[in-house]
């Protein structure tokens, strides 16, 4: 079976409802999605690309029939969990230093699962560093441990690799999907994510 990756940043609402029926294509496919924490800032200083609220924000009828298109999302795979961000846009450096750092200390799934629930179910200001504290200790996650192996230069070195990496396959945004060396961008694609996985187990 190939290898299938989700590289993904937290301030992505379409990565957090990616996110939730990957899940599903696990159960379906037998495959298991490697998560790769990239820094969206980085991508797209590295890409020249803008993010969909300032790129979309001078055109008309475009916002709308992205949420459109959101909305139609959420309803097709039954999401029930989901609010827009007030604090949008949300700086995740440190929350992605921190996924990085919960992976080493074997509790990222976990941080994973929990910072997209403060993010985009239960949307909290993040880059508030008292807010993120009391978002951690509420999932009991030790937030000390975390952020302090958060700003040891192993741990942004990481992250930094991990964006030029992205980029360099072929990232410019989030969320992107390999399977094998074939890439796919955005959540609308997962059932061509989901066919790939399928046709790469067949082979």
């Amino acid at each position: 079976m190939s290898k299938v990756e989700f590289h993904f940043d937290f301030g992505s609402p379409n990565a957090y409802l990616s996110h939730i029926v990957i899940p599903e294509i696990e159960r379906r496919t037998g495959a298991r999605f490697d998560y790769v924490p990239v820094l969206l800032g980085g991508v797209f200083k590295l890409t020249g690309n803008r993010s969909p609220a300032e790129a979309f924000a001078g055109i008309r009828n475009k916002p709308e029939y992205e949420r459109l298109e959101t909305k139609r999302f959420i309803q097709r795979y039954g999401i029930t969990r989901f609010q827009p961000n007030p604090f949008f846009p949300v700086n995740t450096l440190v929350l992605m230093r921190g996924a990085v750092a919960a992976r080493r200390v074997g509790i990222f799934e976990r941080y994973v699962d929990e910072i997209f629930r403060h993010m985009w179910a239960e949307p909290k200001k993040l880059d508030d560093p008292d807010v993120l504290r009391a978002a951690l200790a509420e999932s009991h996650i030790d937030a000390d441990a975390i952020l302090s192996l958060s700003q040891t230069q192993e741990v942004k070195d990481e992250l930094l690799a991990n964006t030029q990496r992205s980029v360099d396959r072929g990232t410019f945004g989030s969320p992107t999907f390999y399977v094998g060396d074939e890439i796919f961008f955005g959540k609308d694609k997962l059932p061509d994510v989901e066919a790939a996985i399928v046709a790469g187990a067949r082979a």
